[in-house]
């Protein structure tokens, strides 16, 4: 499932952009200078081009340097979203305006080894997690820099590669619900793949709200949705999911096309979907009294800050599928675009540290 949302549905529908891109040319028009031999290098996945898995490197790299108002994270874990294999296709390539060579991956979690001049909430040793920005990255590393209004104290009783695994996802699920749908306690909120990334979170938040949790998946996740906290959850390869379900407050549609035309009739009027993948149609909103929305997910410190407190209070928790190691990001790749994974997909980087 998408948690980048909307950029990668605009991005599929100009697509002949994106894959007529002289990729090749544009990685040898951004190569990068040869490193000093002075220079602190690291371990990192690294594209030197754009394309399938091959060109994810592991390799040195330079290691980077704080800015004034950035910390250095020395990272122990980093988490695998699905838009990190567009990115590595090539679809984002112009409208980021990223140099090559790129190391991508936007969720981190680790210690602060260094903190910048103008840096007032973070010191050396802080345990943190962060949301890199989407034209920068550099998650799939031993080091990266966040600005401090891009990480939070990483939430406490939570291991690192837990940590990792919550930016994109969990915020995406918070903001669909939280602050578009504002879903309250009694109402009823229909998830779409309740099993993925954003699944796994939207079900506990909007649990957390006081809401009725209605979702759908496969059969193998119906029970691992219950234990989530859904009240009711839907095999969609065996129920037609608008013959048992109607008036429903929230939709919350992570899978786009054929199950996002069939959610406008379940919906209550006044009601609204949230989609993640492509606009609802605005003549199916207008004609059942409803409302619509797509967006793209924003993380930033007082989110994740808000997104501990939750998990703190055990009102929420990360499922982690399955773990790689750094060095072997590619098959984190090959295992995310089958779009079927349970929750998370995270790189372990380093050992966590004892204590």
């Amino acid at each position: 499932m998408s948690t980048f949302p909307i950029f990668l549905r605009q991005l599929l529908r100009t697509t002949a952009f994106s894959t007529a891109l002289p990729l090749l040319a544009l990685a040898q028009e951004n190569a990068e200078p040869a490193a000093s031999s002075e220079e602190e290098v690291m371990k990192a996945v690294r594209m030197h081009a754009y394309g399938g898995l091959e060109v994810l490197q592991f390799e040195d790299a330079p290691r980077p340097q704080p800015n004034d108002d950035q910390i250095l994270i020395r990272i122990i874990a980093a988490g695998v979203n699905p838009v990190d294999a567009k990115i590595r296709q090539g679809m984002f390539a112009r409208m980021m305006g990223t140099k090559l060579p790129l190391i991508p991956g936007l969720d981190v979690s680790g210690i602060v080894e260094e903190a910048g001049a103008n840096v007032t909430k973070f010191k050396p040793g802080d345990a943190v997690y962060a949301c890199l920005g989407f034209g920068t990255q550099g998650g799939y590393a031993e080091y990266a820099v966040a600005k401090e209004s891009e990480a939070s104290p990483k939430p406490k009783g939570l291991n690192h590669e837990g940590a990792a695994a919550m930016p994109v996802a969990a915020a995406t699920a918070w903001q669909a619900l939280i602050e578009i749908a504002n879903v309250s306690q009694g109402q009823t909120v229909l998830i779409h793949g309740g099993s993925g990334g954003v699944g796994v979170f939207a079900i506990q938040i909007a649990k957390a709200r006081g809401a009725k949790v209605i979702a759908t998946a496969s059969a193998a996740n119906q029970e691992f949705m219950r234990e989530l906290g859904a009240d009711r959850a839907i095999d969609y390869n065996a129920t037609k999911f608008e013959e048992v379900v109607k008036d429903v407050d929230v939709v919350l549609d992570s899978v786009a096309g054929e199950t996002l035309q069939r959610s406008y009739g379940v919906v209550k009027k006044g009601g609204i979907i949230v989609s993640l993948l492509e606009p609802p149609d605005k003549a199916e909103l207008d004609a059942r009294g409803i409302r619509g929305t797509a967006f793209m997910v924003s993380p930033n410190a007082s989110l994740l800050s808000d997104l501990s407190k939750l998990v703190e209070a055990k009102k929420l928790k990360p499922v982690v599928s399955k773990t790689f190691p750094l060095a072997e990001a590619a098959k984190a790749q090959e295992a995310i675009e089958t779009g079927h994974t349970r929750g998370k997909i995270v790189l372990r980087v380093a050992d966590e540290p004892k204590g």
